[in-house]
């Protein structure tokens, strides 16, 4: 434990296979420092090319693929150092947690691990009774682990509130409680939840913010007004709305009363017992002949029968000749001739295309002649007959009738 103002943080630098001893309830921060990896990896050829490799970490609980649900990590980018950051609970109280770290080189792709071991020490201030939990929009979480903010931080609620014991709780980043990654201009932060505890009452200055007037302003998206607001605004931006004051002796754990399960419902039967390896093997030939064989058979059978009414039943040809009279043969035979005979003779004939269809110019503009200028025959009848034509034609001479002569006047 290191004191600092009197306020306990524990604070621990990374080393390989290493035992560290937090106390439940009380925040935990293990840095891990790229520059201790650094040596793990064969030398570089360029002098001064490791100090700019790319290094990440993978964090996991040894047999595990994840983290305990206490423990977080975070490490923005690979040119920074990593943090492994958490409060465990009583629960996790005399039971080692050992934690694999593995360092990746994203230049030479090689790794190194060492073990952490987090050995959870039990403390009488445990829990501490009185907890107030801030919201600062001006810092990032990684930003508020380092041990000289975090310091300045609870110096600051030390100064307002004036406990006896003051820890640090636990720490959250906004992005865990549901919000949202900020623009990137103006050096916009995510903001991050700290809970301190501490053994006496809150102090008036926190409990400005349960006024009515406050709560108003709150209501409105308005700042409220708090005397004490100064001391933290030169270096923390806290967020007096998301105040949360918690009283731990006066929370009362309520508990629901559940109804009887309906039948949907399956009894609890204990743990699940597998079953043993000793277990008998299984012929599944019957099931193969009632999966398969029955209804090869059943399609065997109608292929059978659709062949026999297709194939052996036919009349055939003669038989149907044989009942069809002999008219109707002499008629169909007559009739089949007949066809035969026109179609022979379409073939044969030779019939020259009009003028009329046939191109007068062809693609490149020359006229082309007719196909057949010698065989195509044009009538000589013009469509109006003119007095040349009409001498040709015969006169039908006009009957006069018989007793009539012809008067001269």
């Amino acid at each position: 434990n290191v004191p600092r103002r009197g306020v306990v943080v524990i604070l621990s630098r990374s080393h390989a296979d290493r035992n560290v001893y937090p106390s439940a309830g009380v925040l935990f921060v293990h840095v891990l420092e790229r520059e201790h990896f650094k040596g793990e990896f064969p030398p570089y050829p360029k002098a001064g090319d490791s100090s700019n490799d790319p290094i990440t970490f993978n964090t996991n609980l040894m047999g595990y693929p994840d983290r305990p649900g206490w423990l977080r990590y975070i490490q923005r980018t690979s040119h920074s150092d990593g943090v492994l950051y958490g409060s465990p609970t009583a629960e996790h109280v005399g039971k080692a947690t050992v934690i694999e770290i593995t360092a990746y080189n994203r230049r030479t792709f090689e790794t190194a691990r060492h073990n952490l071991v987090i050995n959870i020490m039990s403390t009488e201030e445990f829990p501490l009774p009185y907890q107030a939990e801030f919201f600062i929009k001006n810092l990032n979480v990684e930003e508020m682990l380092a041990s000289e903010v975090l310091g300045d931080f609870l110096g600051a609620v030390k100064n307002v509130w004036q406990p006896e014991r003051l820890n640090a709780i636990n720490i959250t980043s906004a992005l865990d409680r549901g919000g949202r990654v900020p623009l990137p201009i103006n050096n916009l932060k995510e903001g991050v939840y700290v809970m301190v505890g501490a053994d006496v009452q809150f102090s008036s200055c926190l409990r400005e913010v349960e006024s009515p007037h406050n709560q108003l302003r709150c209501s409105q998206e308005m700042e409220p007004v708090i005397s004490c607001d100064k001391k933290f605004r030169a270096q923390f931006s806290i967020d007096w709305c998301k105040i949360n004051l918690v009283d731990v002796t006066k929370v009362v754990t309520i508990r629901s009363n559940r109804p009887d399960p309906g039948p949907g419902v399956l009894p609890d039967m204990g743990e699940y017992n597998p079953p043993s390896e000793a277990l008998k093997s299984r012929d599944y030939f019957a099931d193969f002949l009632i999966t398969l064989a029955v209804p090869m058979a059943v399609a065997m059978v109608l292929f059978t029968i659709l062949g026999y009414s297709m194939c052996c039943r036919r009349e055939g040809v003669d038989k149907r000749n044989m009942q069809t009279p002999d008219v109707q043969l002499m008629h169909h035979s007559s009739i089949q001739k007949s066809t035969k005979e026109l179609r022979s003779m379409s073939k044969n004939r030779e019939i020259s295309w009009p003028l009329s269809t046939l191109p007068v110019f062809s693609q490149s503009g020359e006229v082309v002649p007719p196909l057949h200028p010698d065989n195509y025959e044009t009538t000589s009848m013009p469509l109006m007959q003119t007095q040349t034509n009409l001498q040709n034609q015969i006169q039908i001479p006009q009957q006069q009738l018989s007793g009539q002569s012809c008067l001269n006047i």
